[in-house]
């Protein structure tokens, strides 16, 4: 168990239980660790499980860097029956008898809610209208309207389980509900749906095999043996440059002209780790919107990339 006052650096994966919620997970780690500075990546609703990587101390700071990669997820859908939640915590709102289903109506289905698509976000969601969140509004019984969102679903394979039972692999963009994909599913499939179960095996490189649970975070901590991936590792799709020790105290400065070393960006938005020759990570560098120019996104304080000091 860390001592009071050991600060920790990088990215924690846990197997989110049934039930809490993804603050609620990061509250459990904050005070299981003892940690100041904690947060975490890609909500998990309460009735969902599996993979939420969580922030800490200066893995805090790298956060915006990997909001943006793909998330796997498995469950179960249920047909015949609609909820206002689009999951199996709503109420039912709609029921409609399922059709006999052959394999190629359900590859037909699933086929068209593959690749690039337009997604209308939830009303029971986190998004906010006017500063208040979806959620609240349809509890009070009020729906607004909801642009459609491009994203994409790379992968998605679907098998039945039963008449009005089925399983799935999905692999999809940032922004994706998955009860939204039941949903359209079954309308694809001449009936109604809901998510009946999901869990979240993947976030980008991260999977949940390698992550701890709540009931084991403490005795893991204990023995030293907490999957926390350093802010290096966790840019690893990252470009490397590899900096001196001049530079690093420059760039630790804020000192911008430490950046003309890395020549010019090939486009606007690009990013670049900049590590020392131990490999640790000492800053993140992005291109201006014009694409002239290298700026700092990310300064990280010395010894950040050695898990905790």
């Amino acid at each position: 168990m860390p001592e009071r006052g050991t600060e920790m650096h990088g990215l924690l994966l846990v197997d989110k239980p049934e039930g809490l919620t993804s603050a609620a997970v990061v509250a459990a780690v904050k005070r299981t660790l003892r940690q100041r500075k904690v947060g975490h990546l890609g909500t998990l609703d309460p009735f969902a499980t599996g993979l939420l990587p969580v922030c800490i101390g200066e893995g805090t700071k790298i956060a915006t860097f990997l909001a943006d990669d793909e998330k796997r997820y498995v469950g179960e859908i249920e047909l015949g029956t609609a909820t206002d939640t689009l999951d199996r915590t709503g109420a039912v709102v709609e029921e409609r008898p399922v059709p006999h289903l052959r394999p190629r109506d359900i590859a037909t289905a699933v086929a068209g809610l593959r690749g690039d698509i337009m997604q209308t976000p939830p009303m029971y969601s986190a998004l906010k209208r006017g500063g208040v969140p979806l959620h609240r509004l349809a509890r009070a019984g009020r729906t607004v309207e909801r642009a459609p969102r491009p994203l994409r679903i790379t992968a998605f394979d679907v098998a039945q389980l039963a008449p009005d039972r089925l399983a799935f692999a999905v692999t999809c963009s940032r922004g994706t509900y998955v009860r939204v994909l039941a949903q359209d599913l079954g309308r694809a499939l001449g009936t109604v749906a809901h998510l009946a179960s999901l869990r979240r095996t993947a976030c980008g490189p991260f999977e949940v095999r390698d992550a701890v649970t709540l009931a084991d975070l403490e005795r893991r901590a204990a023995e030293g043996r907490l999957p926390l991936v350093t802010p290096a590792a966790a840019l690893g799709a990252l470009p490397a440059v590899e900096i001196d020790s001049r530079t690093i105290a420059a760039i630790r400065r804020g000192q911008q002209w430490a950046l003309e070393a890395l020549g010019a960006p090939r486009e606007a938005g690009e990013a670049v780790r900049l590590a020392s020759a131990r490999g640790e990570l000492v800053a993140v560098a992005t291109a201006t919107a014009d694409g002239s120019r290298w700026q700092l996104a990310r300064v990280m304080t010395e010894r950040a990339d050695r898990g905790s000091e």
